[in-house]
């Protein structure tokens, strides 16, 4: 056993002493392997980001994984009382343990503007909601525990919003005027960036406070409140979870109404359904790899013809063919995992540098560190390519004979 490691250790000592006779060439030969290298490793590390830019972007609207939705409906079509579901939803979430669940409701206020009075989409949610749908706020902070209670009701808004009001800052605690049957001063307490399909103003409710002031805020276009129902919970136990809610709300609301219990977050479309993405930029890397590849076997042939004579006479002095095979096999591949080396640090900087994160990160909030895997990828990739673009010339270096090289 030490000996083959002694042995292994002298091919790698003699492969890098003969890199450095013929450096110029060997330089020349191995940049496009680092081009390569740098460009697999990148493409593999872009991917993870693209990938987190779509599963936020899917979380944001569906939920995390694994968020149930639960609806009712009657015989007639309509929903079932409001009294019921919420009592049956609040049994459920402290008999299960769940901690982040919320109802959902769409409402449109009347909001007090410097220009006038407009009409104004808002979604009435709980306070776990910002965390099972990656709500971001840039400007403040999402609704606290207490927030319910206030009698001045929290508004998260838009930047739309914000911005017709003249951008106030939200350290001065800025008010808007809820136009209805009373009107009704709420704070802004928070600013989202709109989304890519807003333009116009939109805001979020606690349910609670809504409720509270109901009577208050009806207009002749307020309409029925018929909130939805979702929880975040272990995907482990979501099916499990599923059925037993299912028969819960059926017991509760009775042979009048159905319940029904689904998952609509990414991950409840199959195992992996970013599988195509994936495909895709593994795709892209062999390609970019064989290309890389190719253009060191042709360089790594012409070098052997010319070391011909070398080889020969080395032959001459007793070196065996195996000693012979494994030290140009070795030469390619200590040059591909030092141009590994230098290709894996280009791509490093490419990816992790703030003007290239700006530009592929836009929308994600929770941006990848550098994959590990795409670093080792790299590395792997440079010494297979190394030791697939020795292996022909090791082989036309073993079958030379001696004196026919020595004349060469």
């Amino acid at each position: 056993m030490r000996g083959l490691v002694t042995a292994f250790v002298g091919s790698v000592v003699e492969a890098w002493a003969e890199l450095r006779i013929h450096r110029t060439r060997v330089l020349l030969s191995l940049v496009g392997v680092a081009v390569a290298v740098c460009a697999l490793t990148s493409v593999v590390a872009l991917g993870n980001i693209a990938q987190q830019a779509t599963i936020e972007t899917s979380e944001r609207s569906s939920g995390r994984p694994a968020t149930l939705y639960v609806s009712a409906y009657t015989a007639d079509g309509s929903a079932p009382p409001a009294a019921t579901m919420d009592k049956t939803w609040n049994e459920a979430l402290e008999r299960y343990g769940v901690h982040y669940a919320s109802r959902v409701n769409q409402q449109q206020l009347s909001i007090q503007f410097i220009d006038g009075v407009s009409p104004v989409n808002s979604t009435l949610v709980d306070q776990p909601y910002g965390t099972m749908h990656r709500v971001e706020v840039v400007k403040g902070a999402w609704f606290g525990e207490a927030d319910a209670a206030r009698l001045a009701p929290a508004l998260i808004v838009n930047d739309i919003f914000w911005q017709r009001l003249g951008s106030p800052d939200l350290a001065t605690h800025p008010t808007v005027s809820l136009v209805g049957a009373k009107p009704v001063t709420a704070v802004i307490t928070g600013v989202t960036a709109a989304l890519p399909y807003e333009d116009q103003p939109s805001m979020m409710m606690l349910n609670d406070a809504y409720t509270r002031l109901a009577d208050q805020l009806a207009t002749d276009a307020t309409y029925p409140s018929y909130p939805s129902y979702e929880m975040w919970v272990p995907p482990e136990i979501s099916a499990e979870l599923t059925t037993r809610l299912q028969s819960d709300f059926s017991a509760s609301l009775g042979d009048g109404a159905t319940a029904q219990v689904n998952r609509q977050d990414y991950a409840a479309y199959g195992d992996d359904p970013f599988l195509p993405i994936k495909l895709m930029i593994s795709g892209v890397a062999v390609l970019v790899l064989l290309l890389g590849a190719l253009g060191l076997v042709n360089i790594s042939l012409v070098t052997v013809r010319q070391r011909i004579q070398e080889i020969g006479i080395r032959r001459s002095f007793g070196a065996t063919a195996s000693r012979v095979f494994f030290a140009v096999m070795m030469e390619s591949v200590v040059a591909t995992v030092a141009a590994g080396v230098v290709g894996v640090m280009l791509s490093i900087l490419i990816v992790k540098s703030p003007w290239v994160e700006d530009v592929i990160s836009q929308g994600v909030t929770d941006i990848p560190p550098f994959p590990l895997e795409a670093a080792l990828l790299g590395l792997a990739a440079a010494t297979v390519v190394g030791a697939i673009a020795g292996l022909l010339p090791a082989l036309v270096a073993v079958r030379v004979k001696v004196i026919d090289a020595i004349r060469y």
